[in-house]
């Protein structure tokens, strides 16, 4: 078990929390709990319902659907954040690659952490941001092959 500081300091690490304050980081790693995932275990399947955020301390996961590797993630990464404003079924499953720790936040103490310090919400809906941008980018770009391609015909 790492201690209060030990937590804040690694969620200060993390893009989420980057401009938090450590007395709201603080209140942050009070609600979180560490899990600690052996090589080649499934932490979530596409489906199951998202309830939980997870910030991985170190190790690395696989994001995918079925064999199709959609991401890997490593130390620092988060995955699962939508769940913590939407809980609904996961889009994807999340595997260790190695033996992982994590920090897994769900989502109904979080949702009090957010209500009371709005830089925790700003943190959530950046990152959001980002992930939303990576998206339409990825979609303007096969828009744009799918056109070559047309043209090439």
């Amino acid at each position: 078990m790492l201690t209060t500081l030990e937590k804040v300091l690694i969620l200060k690490s993390v893009s989420i929390f980057s401009d938090t304050a450590d007395v709201v980081l603080a209140e942050v790693a009070a609600i979180l709990s560490e899990e600690e995932v052996p090589a080649g275990t499934p932490i979530f399947a596409r489906g199951d319902l998202g309830t939980s955020m997870y910030v991985i301390v170190s190790g690395r996961v696989r994001v995918h659907d079925g064999e199709r590797t959609l991401n890997e993630l490593g130390s620092r990464d988060v995955f699962g954040e939508m769940a913590l404003l939407d809980p609904e079924p996961r889009i994807a499953s999340v595997t260790a690659i190695e033996d992982t720790l994590l920090f897994r936040v769900d989502h109904e103490p979080f949702v009090q952490v957010m209500a009371d310090r709005v830089e925790v919400a700003l943190g959530i809906i950046r990152v959001l941001t980002r992930h939303l941008r990576a998206r339409v980018r990825d979609v303007a770009a096969l828009d744009e092959r799918v056109r070559w391609l047309e043209r090439a015909r």
